[in-house]
């Protein structure tokens, strides 16, 4: 399911890219496929709890594992988002200031992602551990970007503002998700639960 909704996120950037239509409909095709996963996988998880009482550590994991998956299902429901843009890309690439910035993004999320990945599937906690701060680079990248949209000017700055503003914050969205992925690590492996206050905090959304 991770390397489903990598190929998501790639596909993702590269409609937003490019435009491309034909990419843009793999994405959509695709998303039932991520679906279906997360409701196979977590009725596993649950036929775990139920049949086998896991304590400790062990039911740390499992807890852990279902809500990485709503992790990893957001996320793709996040390039959904992204792609639906599709016939915007040339409206939002037709401004440099702001598409300059969304590329960085781009590139951004998909590393974050791909961080938060690798640290589960080795189950590293100092690779966990740095993704909140890496976040701290995107959360850069949208501050300026806010800023670019407020200084645009003209007959079209508004539909531009509107289209890359649902562009980014789908974008912060999946590092978001990302670095929640290493909190919920980092609470497997060390039954912090101070390490999820975040996921509570104000403004959280899908």
């Amino acid at each position: 399911m991770a390397l489903k909704v990598d190929e998501q996120i790639r596909r993702a950037v590269s409609v937003l890219l490019t435009g491309d239509e034909d990419v843009a409909r793999t994405v959509v095709d695709s998303d039932d496929e991520i679906d279906d996963m997360l409701v196979s996988l977590t009725e596993r998880c649950y036929d775990l709890l139920a049949r086998q009482n896991p304590v400790a550590v062990d039911l740390r994991l499992v807890v852990s594992v279902i809500r990485i998956l709503g992790d990893l299902e957001r996320t793709g429901d996040l390039c959904l988002r992204i792609v639906k843009l599709c016939p915007d890309q040339p409206l939002l690439a037709g401004n440099p200031s702001t598409f300059d910035l969304l590329k960085d993004m781009s590139r951004e999320a998909l590393d974050l992602y791909r961080l938060a990945i690798k640290a589960w599937a080795s189950l590293d906690l100092s690779l966990a551990l740095t993704l909140d701060a890496r976040d701290s680079s995107m959360d850069e990248h949208n501050k300026r970007l806010m800023e670019a949209i407020l200084a645009l000017e003209g007959p079209m700055a508004v539909p531009i503002a509107v289209k890359t503003l649902l562009a980014g914050r789908a974008l912060e969205r999946i590092a978001d998700h990302s670095v929640m992925v290493g909190e919920r690590i980092r609470y497997m492996l060390t039954g912090d639960i101070q390490s999820l206050s975040r996921e509570v905090g104000p403004n959280r959304e899908s």
